[in-house]
């Protein structure tokens, strides 16, 4: 593995279908496990940015609106070939950028998957749980403020190199794998049982999930995936 490009997007909207990229973040990991400094730069939308999603990464109109066209951030993050991007959401990042051949990690699945005890499972809560704060070479200064897209790609980045020291370069395929599924919930979020581990859940209850062709993609998958379980016990 040379490099992985780890990058965070931030956009007018929570609907990728409907917004723009406004800001491009984005730190580079080696196989040592190495974190490069974050870098950043601004968006030209085509859209306003909705005031919702000013109210998280606090960017406005006026602050983007000499930003760099969408070929020119897609050319800084192509520069010296990295073998992946990596995303904690890397499904919303790669929606806007569906030409790029280069293939993703998803740092907030794959942490599913390692950490399923982890009170939950977002950039922010994963730094102090993970600790990352107190380990060597992680700058807090260079994570701050959240929400905007240097300091979350490099947080992402951070993940990113304790996955590797857990997991192993070898074992990279695993994390591409995982990234390529839906999301394997740790925990049912909704209804009777929820906050119960998978494990728990009556048979039927799990066979009732996967006939409702409406429902969330990671919960059917999670659900059908015990079911599996069950089946091979």
């Amino acid at each position: 593995m040379k490099f992985v490009r780890c990058v965070d997007f931030e956009t007018t909207g929570t609907d990728a279908a409907n917004a723009d990229v406004i800001e491009v973040g984005w730190c580079d990991v080696t196989p040592d496990g190495t974190v490069s400094e974050p870098q950043s730069i601004l968006c030209r939308p085509i859209r306003d940015i909705e005031f919702e999603a000013m109210a998280v990464h606090h960017l406005t109109n006026t602050e983007v609106a000499n930003g760099v066209a969408p070929d020119e951030w897609r050319e800084a993050l192509s520069v010296g070939d990295p073998v992946a991007f990596v995303a904690h959401s890397a499904k919303f990042e790669a929606s806007f950028w569906p030409e790029t051949k280069t293939p993703w990690i998803c740092t907030y699945k794959s942490a599913l998957r390692l950490w399923p005890d982890a009170p939950r499972h977002s950039n922010q809560v994963l730094r102090y749980w993970l600790r990352l704060n107190d380990t060597v070479g992680f700058d807090n200064a260079l994570a701050m403020p959240p929400h905007r897209a240097g300091p979350d790609a490099y947080v992402t980045a951070h993940i990113f190199a304790r996955m590797l020291k857990d997991e192993g370069t070898h074992r990279l395929n695993r994390l591409f794998q995982w990234s390529r599924e839906p999301g394997l919930l740790p925990k049912i979020t909704f209804g009777k049982h929820a906050m119960s581990k998978w494990s728990e859940l009556p048979t039927d209850y799990l066979q009732w999930i996967g006939r409702q062709g409406d429902m969330d993609e990671d919960v059917r998958f999670t659900a059908a995936k015990e079911l599996q379980r069950r089946a091979a016990s």
